[in-house]
């Protein structure tokens, strides 16, 4: 599987897809630090991405990664991806929207929407607490293709 960076503000299900993803229970705790979780997965705190001044971390820690997760909660009336944030890394950009089991049809294509504006190319639909959209996404990441 591919290394990956996973970024999204706070609450937005980046740990518990990283868990889920890597077969681990499913626990929440706040992500304080950059985690690595299964030697795969790069877990970032949300405030990196909200707080602008920080965002140069998210840039310096994805020089380690191979591909970018921007992951937008389903029905987060927010974004705090800005159009394009895309070409701030020389790697290719994912979109996940996340939390979808709590979002009706509406938020969740608002949500695919705001992450194209972000640049994302690919998109997948996920709930990490039905396991909805895991597996389309576990196969993408481990595509050695792409």
């Amino acid at each position: 599987m591919k290394k990956v960076i996973l970024i999204g503000k706070s609450g937005s299900g980046k740990t518990s897809l990283c868990q889920r993803l890597s077969r681990q229970d499913m626990k929440y705790c706040k992500t304080q630090s950059v985690q690595l979780i299964n030697e795969t997965f790069l877990d970032t705190p949300g405030e990196y991405l909200e707080r602008p001044r920080m965002r140069g971390a998210l840039s310096v820690t994805a020089a380690d990664a191979q591909l970018i997760l921007f992951v937008q909660e389903a029905a987060a009336e927010d974004c705090m991806f800005p159009p394009g944030y895309a070409s701030s890394f020389p790697k290719p950009c994912v979109g996940v929207v996340s939390k979808a089991d709590m979002a009706d049809e509406k938020q969740t294509e608002r949500a695919k929407s705001l992450l194209k504006m972000a640049g994302a190319g690919e998109i997948f639909v996920t709930s990490a607490r039905e396991g909805r959209g895991l597996s389309e996404l576990a196969a993408y990441l481990e595509d050695t293709k792409r």
